[in-house]
């Protein structure tokens, strides 16, 4: 697990609610705090659909992708004043957990990024879910190491903690 803060919040703003950048997750939940504070539970409602629909074909993830969602994050965020905070959980998508961890990640789960915003500063940290204990933590390092250089490579500029 590491931290990073975010050096310039109108890059990483842009790359987070306007770009294609974090396309690459799903959202699990998010939190923002305006006017109000809105909650956003980013779990699948499988029961909206026809059965005909609810087959892994058409409905791949347990969770909504980001880019069905950031826009509606990003109405809830734009105006004329800054939000006081705001918490997003992602996902890896699980075609790019493969990539990274190979066809058979052994236990993990998930890895997931945690991003928040506490009025001054974002913060993002870094985690990783497995269906079990496990002693080593490659997983781990992998996916620390993936962040960092994707966030290196899109030009968001970071300081790790």
């Amino acid at each position: 697990m590491i931290a990073l803060e975010i050096l310039s919040m109108k890059n990483f703003m842009t790359h987070l609610l306007s770009g294609d950048t974090f396309d690459i997750f799903l959202l699990e939940e998010a939190t923002i705090s305006t006017a109000n504070t809105y909650t956003i539970d980013g779990h699948m409602n499988v029961d909206f659909y026809p059965p005909e629909e609810r087959d892994k074909s058409h409905i791949p993830y347990e969770f909504r992708p980001w880019n069905e969602l950031k826009g509606l994050c990003f109405d809830l965020i734009k105006g004329k004043y800054t939000p006081l905070y705001f918490k997003f959980v992602l996902q890896l998508k699980s075609e790019n957990m493969a990539k990274l961890l190979g066809d058979n990640p052994g236990q993990v789960k998930s890895l997931v990024l945690n991003i928040r915003y506490d009025g001054n500063k974002a913060l993002l940290t870094t985690g990783t879910s497995y269906h079990t204990f496990v002693m080593t933590k490659e997983a781990d390092l992998a996916w620390d190491n993936f962040l960092c250089k994707y966030l290196s490579e899109k030009e968001i500029g970071y300081e790790k903690l």
